[in-house]
This record gives C-alpha cells, structure tokens and sequence, in this order.
C-alpha cells in the first residue's frame, strides 16, 4: 500500500476510505501504519478502564469530563483581511456525544447564546463504531440548539466519523468539507476554507492536492488533526484549526499530555501554536474517548475573535 490514493471522485473517495477500515493498515501523510499497535493501545485502554471503575477516580473523572471550558481567543494571523477584522469563530471538535451523552447538556448550557458567524466542526462527531449515528448527531443538535450562527456551519470528518456523517450533519445545517475549498465573502474580499478528511487513518492524495491549490487571498485549514500543519503552512495558510487530541484527556499535573496519538507534528498537540507564518489552534474537544475521564485536563470549545495586524491594515 502506498502513502495514499489519489481519489478524484465522491465515490473513489468513499470506497477508499471503507477499504481501509477493512483493511490492516491506517494510512498517514508518512504512509501506511500496522492497525494492531493501535488495537494493542486500545486494549491497554480498556484495562486502565477497568482498574479505574474499582476506584473512587472513576467518578471524579466523569465529572472532569462534563466540567466544560469555553475558552476565548484573540488570533491576529499575518494577512488577515480588514474586511473580516472582528470574524467571530465557533470551533467544535470531538464531541463523541454517543460515548458520554450527558456533555450535550453541559455542552448546550455554555453555548447558550452565543452568536458567531462561522461555526467550524473539526471531526470525530461520532465515537465508538458499533453505535448507531444518531446517537451522536442528535445529542451534538441539543449541545448547538442555543448558538447563532450569522453566516456558515462548516463541518470535516474525524477519524472516528463514517462515511455517512456527511448527510447526518445535513439537518444541523452542515456543510461537510472533504478535501475541498470553499469561499466566505465580505465586502468584495475573500477568504478561502480547505476542509480535509481526516489526515490520521485516511489520508489521500486528494486531501495535499486541496492543500496545495492556489488561492488568492487568506487560507484557512479545517483538518481533523495537526497532523498537516507542516504542508498547509508550506501550502500558504494562515490559519490552522483542529482537535483529534483531546488535549491529552489524562494529563500530567503541569496540562502536559502524556498520549496524543499523533504521529507527525507532535509540537501542535494542544492549544496555539505556530508553524510558519501560520498560526493554528488544537482544541481539546468537547467530549472523550474510553475511559470516560478527563485529569488535568478540560473538555470544551472555542471562541475566536479573528483580527487584522497593524501591517494588514
């Protein structure tokens, strides 16, 4: 298996993706991966888990988990157009809302109000495989009910999320991006939105090429993971936004992860970071993966105040 197919198609892209789920490697920007050192983890996951539920630590944990921080940022990436100086940005990221359903609540109560003009979703909606979609989608519709959106709902997928979350999200409003470019207008100024399929399993060809594009005006990349922080800084992006690590979920007691799964780009495992002229921010994401905990370590979303710099006045 090579470093990844070129899909040019919907339907290539469908069928290459489901044929990595089937098949024994995860692909990444740096090739191909065995699947079972990730099934070895996850086992060793499962045994944490279970040690876990014969302690008092498993409680304290959940309610880490639903103790949610909406935390608020000021960006002033270099070229950010005046046109759109003040951009608000709601940054949503794995929510895995089947896995924990009670964060939707905790999760609708910090949004309630709020108001922005582009919601970005960066992937892994969904969370354990054997579920049922809906079981994600509708809870993550209660956890949005109270946010207005002005302008755009942009989604991606995430590693977790299948083929069919593209018309799940449909109702909510979504557009899902799959390595492609969109365009937000304002005052006769564009800036152009890349979303990615996911970089970490599933990556493809497709997903440089849509990178590498040429476009006029500031570049914003919506990628599941950081993983492709270097290519987009390279590609000429000013703006880089994405989860996948959750932070750490358990972290040292100073916040340092002690996983993040990467396997590339490992400087840009959580919070603003810099590659480049661009900047980029990993969220911890809204919700977690087994075990149900988070330590030293907050779920929430973003809000971000995207300004112009002096010099792009």
């Amino acid at each position: 298996m090579d470093r990844g197919q070129d899909c040019s198609t919907t339907e290539e892209w469908a069928a290459y993706r489901r044929s990595i789920l089937a098949g024994r490697y995860w692909i990444s920007p740096d090739g191909p991966r065995p699947r079972w050192k990730h099934d070895v983890f996850s086992r060793l996951l499962r045994v944490f888990g279970g040690v876990l539920r014969l302690t008092p630590l498993l409680a304290r944990g959940v309610r880490n988990s639903l103790d949610l921080r909406l935390t608020e940022l000021e960006l002033a990436p270099k070229g950010w157009p005046a046109a759109f100086d003040g951009y608000r940005i709601l940054h949503v990221t794995d929510t895995h809302l089947d896995i924990l359903p009670a964060i939707a609540e905790a999760a609708a109560a910090m949004l309630d109000g709020i108001e922005v003009d582009l919601l970005a979703l960066t992937g892994d909606v969904h969370g354990w495989a054997r579920n049922p979609i809906h079981q994600s989608v509708e809870p993550l519709a209660r956890a949005l009910g109270g946010v207005r959106v002005r302008e755009r709902r942009l989604a991606i997928l995430g590693n977790h999320d299948p083929v069919e979350m593209i018309a799940a999200l449909e109702p909510l409003g979504f557009e899902t991006l799959v390595n492609r470019t969109t365009a937000l207008v304002r005052d006769g100024v564009t800036v152009h939105v890349t979303g990615l399929d996911d970089v970490h399993d599933f990556y493809s060809l497709a997903a440089r090429r849509a990178l590498d594009a040429r476009q006029d005006g500031f570049r914003v990349a919506l990628v599941h993971s950081p993983e492709m922080a270097d290519h987009a800084a390279a590609a000429g992006c000013g703006l880089y936004l994405s989860g996948h690590t959750h932070g750490g979920q358990i972290c040292r007691p100073n916040g340092r992860p002690i996983f993040t799964q990467l396997v590339r780009c490992r400087h840009a495992a959580s919070g603003v970071w810099r590659q480049g002229d661009m900047v980029g921010y990993t969220s911890p994401g809204l919700g977690v993966s087994p075990p149900m905990v988070r330590f030293n370590c907050r779920g929430g979303a973003a809000l971000i105040t995207l300004r112009c710099g002096e010099n792009d006045r």
